[in-house]
């Protein structure tokens, strides 16, 4: 694992225990070489957020209960994809994001203005 650090360069924030979020499932953002996906974004899940990811190919509100994952609901955090972020950034339909609950892993894939751009807890 990479150390637990933010894109600000603080100790990394909890991003949600309920539903539990991360890679790793511990609630947090924290990203590593086993996880290709740098799922290290911390979002604030939207319905046209939803809907968009679902458009792209990243349906994250239907529950798969053979991953014990019960779908990721607006209004709830969730440690999002980075390639998926930019991908969001891109067509702009970027959700806000909590920077501080954000690893900093993300800077590899996107730069801290647009990070800050979209930051709702700044």
């Amino acid at each position: 694992m990479y150390p637990s650090i933010n894109v600000l360069g603080t100790p990394l924030e909890p991003c949600s225990l309920n539903p539990m979020t991360g890679f790793y499932r511990d609630g947090s953002c924290q990203t590593g070489e086993n996880n290709p996906g740098v799922h290290a974004v911390c979002i604030y899940a939207t319905e046209a957020f939803l809907a968009y990811s679902k458009s792209v190919g990243n349906d994250l509100s239907t529950p798969m209960p053979q991953y014990n994952f019960t779908g990721v609901k607006a209004g709830e955090s969730w440690c999002l994809s980075g390639p998926r972020f930019v991908q969001a950034v891109q067509d702009a339909q970027a959700p806000g994001i909590f920077i501080h609950a954000t690893h900093q892993a993300m800077l590899e894939l996107i730069d801290l203005a647009t990070l800050k751009k979209h930051a709702l807890d700044l």
